[in-house]
């Protein structure tokens, strides 16, 4: 590695080092340093729960999941005395987040088009949501409410007719009642006390007790990855989530307390998390790792979060805040905070981000909760051509066109002679055969026009 601290919980690395560009690779290529290698035993217990059905999920689940079930779904009373078990103040705040972000999403709904032209040609786009979606949950290292929020709801504002969801269960076979409360009000219809690959390869094959989905989405670990990427094809998914990251881009009007409570909030999440600062201020650098190592201790994911920061995080050292955001488009982060003097104005050199946070009061927490836009964003460089959860996702496309014989006379021409250069000639055939017919026709009504007259 280039310039380090020792004494320090991040490193620091200055962009003009001689060896930084190799330094820097390694995080624009965290993908595959973050990578475990579990293909092969993942599409085994996929195989296992499509031949096997619901013994063998019951199976994973003890096996995985440290939970011995009787059944898969939880009932509607499970479900009831869940809501009522949630502390009035949580499930207001539930109820809010619910709201904004139900708004957000019901903003800019595709809807269907089409349009006629001249002689005869009609086409345009149906828009109709997925019969069935799954979500998936994380549980496990934390409780997300949060993720249920923003995974369902884009799904419920596009009135998905079924949105069946699965969470790992407690070591008792328990779903928090957080959760459950979450689902309700985000608008989910079924809930199954499953997660893993195993969760997964019953979304997308189905078993007796889980019904089969067109598509699945929702971040998840390693396993539950490539579980999706594994089973592509058969449902749709939204995209392969890998760990959650940061990357903050800070200038003199910065506190390094707020820099370094906001790294730590990403940290926390996973040993796997990657937490970034990038500056160009060279006296943040020192102040910033302070206040790392000092709030840090009291924090209840202390021993994670140290263990993200230490192996993946790191504060990069740059000339300018130019220098700064071309490394920030470079790395395009599932969270990019500005937390510079002018964030609007900076915010416009952003190529690549899954979501912008503008400013000084506006920590990644925010839209995590109750902001509105979705958190379920790009991660591992993805965001350079992968986009945050919304209700396209959950939506299908489906293109009509017809064609009059005025309108295929005006254009069949052109469409033999492309089908011939493409050395398709049935394809011109089809084509031809219906221009005889229509030039058959206009010369019969020529001809009774002419013995008319």
């Amino acid at each position: 590695m280039a310039a380090k601290t020792t004494a320090k919980l991040m490193r620091v690395i200055k962009a003009d080092d001689p060896d930084f560009a190799e330094d820097w690779q390694r995080f624009c290529r965290r993908r595959e340093d973050s990578a475990l290698d579990v293909e092969a035993d993942v599409a085994k217990i996929i195989a296992s729960v499509r031949s096997g059905g619901d013994e063998a999920l019951l199976g994973f689940v003890r096996k995985f999941d440290h939970a011995k079930l009787a059944a898969l779904e939880v009932t509607k009373e499970e479900w009831d005395d869940a809501c009522d078990a949630v502390d009035s103040a949580d499930r207001a705040a539930i109820g809010k987040a619910a709201m904004r972000v139900r708004e957000f999403h019901r903003k800019r709904i595709p809807s269907s088009w089409e349009m006629r032209e001249e002689g005869g040609g009609y086409m345009g786009q149906r828009v109709r949501p997925l019969a069935r979606v799954g979500l998936y949950v994380p549980g496990g290292k934390a409780v997300y409410p949060s993720s249920v929020v923003m995974n369902a709801i884009p799904a419920s504002v596009v009135e998905v007719p079924e949105i069946v969801m699965v969470t790992p269960p407690g070591p008792d076979g328990s779903i928090r009642p957080e959760v459950l409360m979450a689902a309700r009000v985000a608008g989910v219809h079924r809930v199954f006390k499953m997660g893993g690959a195993h969760a997964v390869a019953a979304l997308a094959y189905g078993t007796e007790s889980v019904p089969q989905v067109d598509k699945i989405v929702g971040p998840g670990n390693v396993w539950v990855a490539t579980a999706k990427k594994l089973v592509f094809g058969q449902v749709g998914i939204d995209s392969e989530a890998g760990p959650t990251e940061v990357c903050i881009v800070a200038d003199r009007s910065a506190t390094p307390a707020w820099l370094a409570a906001d790294l730590i909030s990403q940290a926390e999440h996973d040993e796997l998390a990657q937490a970034l600062l990038i500056t160009h201020v060279k006296g943040l650098v020192t102040r910033v790792q302070d206040q790392v190592k000092r709030q840090i201790v009291s924090l209840d994911r202390a021993e994670i979060a140290k263990k993200s920061l230490k192996s993946r995080g790191a504060i990069i050292v740059t000339k300018n805040l130019e220098e700064s955001m071309r490394l920030a488009n470079e790395y395009a982060s599932e969270h990019l905070v500005l937390a510079v003097e002018d964030p609007e104005k900076t915010s416009k050199a952003v190529e690549n981000a899954g979501a912008i946070f503008l400013g000084h009061y506006t920590p990644v927490a925010v839209g995590d909760y109750l902001a509105g836009p979705n958190h379920v964003l790009p991660t591992g460089g993805t965001a350079r051509f992968f986009s945050p959860l919304s209700v396209e996702d959950f939506l299908k496309r489906t293109s009509f066109m017809k064609f009059e014989p005025p309108k295929l006379r005006e254009l069949g021409a052109d469409i033999v002679r492309l089908a011939n250069v493409e050395g398709l000639s049935g394809h011109g055939m089809s084509v031809e055969l219906r221009l005889q017919k229509i030039r058959r026709a206009r010369r019969e009504r020529e001809a009774a026009r002419e013995a008319e007259a």
